[in-house]
C-alpha cells in the first residue's frame, strides 16, 4: 500500500469512527483542591452518577409514569410555579429537595450574571449555539449517546430543548422567580437520568461504549467546558471586556447550574484558572470523529441553513469553522467557500467592536449576523411557535432500533 493510499484509507476510518484521532487521556489528576468544595483529593468524576436521581428515574421507568408526568410538567414552566399534580410522590419528594437554588450560592453574583448575560446574548448564542453545538459531535461519548438516544432520532426537537436550557441560563431573569431555569434545570438533570437507565439496555450504544453507564459527572463537565469555558476563551479571543465581578458572576451562574445538574461540588471548578486546567484534561484530549457525530453534524447544520435568512450552506460551514477549527471542520467533512470564509473573518470581529462600541464603523455583516442570531432562535423555539419556550420531556424508550 502506498502512503497515499494509506492516508486515505486512515483518514475514511477516522471519519467513520473507526480510528482515533487523538491519544487516549492521561489518568485523572485534578484535584479538588481546586473546587468550590475546596478539600484536597484527587476522585475520578467519570465513575461518578446521580444515584438518587437515577433511582427516581428508574422506578417512573418501571412505572410507566413517563407519559403522565409530562402531561404534568405541561404545567410546570417557571421557577415560581408549584410542583404540578399528577405525579408519582416519588418524583414530587425528589423535586422538592432539588428544585431550589444552593444554600452556597450568592445571590449577588447570581443578579450580576443576569445583567451580564443581556449584555453578551448574542454573542453567546453564537458561541454556544453553532460553536459548541457542533462541537459537541466530535466528542465520542456524547456524540453516541445522543445519537441512540430517543433525542438521536429527531434532532430538531432535541436541540430546541438544548436551546431553551441555554436561553433560559442566559436570560435577565434567570434566578428570579419569573424566570425558567430551575424549572428546566432540573427537568434535563431528569432527562439526563432516565437516559442513563435506558441506554444500558441499548445493544447498538453499548456496544459502543466505554462505560458502564454514561453521563456520568465527569461527561456533564465535559459538556460544560465545550459550552461556558469554550465561550469564556472566546470572549477573550474576540477582545469582550470583562470586568473581574463579570467574570466571577459568569462562572458562578454556571457552578450552580452544575450542581443543578447533580455534578459533585468537589469537581465544581472555582475559578476560570481551574476550569481551564479540567478543560485542557478532560476535554482536547478526547476529542475524536465518529460516525454517529458525522451524522448528528449534518443533520444539525441542514436545519440551520436558510437561504430566506442569507443563511446558505458556505456561510453556515464557515461560520462553524470559524469557531470551531479547520480541524474538526474537516472530520465532519464541511465544504470550504472561501468568499464565505474571507467576509466572516472580516465582518465578525468588526461586528463585536461595534457592538461593544469600540469601533464607530457600522459592518458590513451587521445585519446578517442579527438575522443568524433571531433565525435561528425562532428556529429552534418550538419551531417558531414559542418567543421563550421549547417544552422539556422525558423519553420512553431509546432511538429505534438502538
Amino acid at each position: 500500500m502506498s502512503d497515499l493510499t494509506r492516508r486515505r484509507a486512515l483518514s475514511v476510518g477516522a471519519v467513520l469512527g473507526l480510528a482515533t484521532a487523538t491519544s487516549a487521556p492521561s489518568a485523572w489528576s485534578w484535584s479538588s483542591a481546586g473546587s468550590v468544595a475546596g478539600t484536597d483529593e484527587v476522585a475520578d468524576p467519570f465513575q461518578v452518577w446521580d444515584p438518587e436521581a437515577d433511582e427516581v428515574a428508574a422506578r417512573l421507568l418501571a412505572d410507566g409514569a413517563i407519559p403522565s408526568v409530562n402531561k404534568a410538567w405541561e404545567k410546570w414552566v417557571r421557577n415560581s410555579d408549584p410542583l404540578p399534580s399528577g405525579m408519582p410522590a416519588y418524583l414530587t419528594s425528589y423535586l422538592e429537595k432539588t428544585s431550589r437554588i444552593p444554600s452556597w450560592a450568592d445571590p449577588g453574583l447570581l443578579a450580576a450574571s443576569e445583567k451580564l448575560y443581556k449584555r453578551l446574548n448574542s454573542y453567546l448564542f453564537v458561541s454556544e449555539s453553532l460553536g459548541s453545538g457542533i462541537l459537541s459531535t466530535v466528542i465520542p461519548r456524547e456524540a453516541r449517546a445522543v445519537y441512540w438516544s430517543a433525542g438521536g432520532a429527531d434532532m430538531k426537537e432535541r436541540a430546541a430543548k438544548t436551546f431553551t436550557f441555554g436561553y433560559d441560563l442566559h436570560s435577565p431573569t434567570t434566578w428570579q422567580p419569573s424566570g425558567f431555569f430551575l424549572v428546566s434545570a432540573n427537568k434535563t438533570r431528569m432527562v439526563h437520568s432516565v437516559v442513563r437507565n435506558l441506554l444500558v439496555t441499548s445493544k447498538r450504544f453499548m456496544e459502543t461504549s466505554d462505560q458502564v453507564k454514561p453521563i456520568s459527572n465527569g461527561d456533564i463537565l465535559v459538556t460544560f467546558h465545550s459550552v461556558a469555558t469554550v465561550a469564556y476563551n472566546n470572549m477573550k479571543k474576540w477582545g469582550i471586556k470583562l470586568s473581574a465581578q463579570e467574570e466571577a458572576a459568569d462562572l458562578h451562574a454556571w457552578q450552580v447550574t452544575l450542581h443543578l445538574l447533580g455534578v459533585e461540588r468537589r469537581f465544581i471548578p472555582a475559578s476560570w484558572a481551574e476550569a481551564r486546567k479540567q478543560a485542557d484534561q478532560m476535554l482536547w484530549p478526547v476529542v475524536a470523529p465518529t460516525a454517529e457525530g458525522v451524522s448528528l453534524a449534518k443533520t444539525l447544520l441542514g436545519y440551520i441553513e436558510d437561504a430566506s435568512l442569507g443563511l446558505t450552506t458556505g456561510f453556515v460551514n464557515e461560520l462553524t469553522r470559524y469557531l470551531i477549527g479547520d480541524r474538526y471542520a474537516d472530520w465532519l467533512g464541511l465544504r470550504r467557500d472561501w468568499v464565505a470564509r474571507g467576509f466572516i473573518r472580516v465582518a465578525w470581529p468588526t461586528y463585536v467592536a461595534f457592538r461593544e462600541g469600540l469601533s464607530p464603523i457600522v459592518p458590513e455583516g451587521l445585519h446578517l449576523f442579527d438575522q443568524f442570531v433571531r433565525g435561528v432562535a425562532m428556529l429552534f423555539l418550538s419551531n417558531g411557535t414559542s418567543a421563550t419556550q421549547t417544552p422539556i420531556t422525558l423519553p420512553a424508550a431509546n432511538r429505534p432500533g438502538a
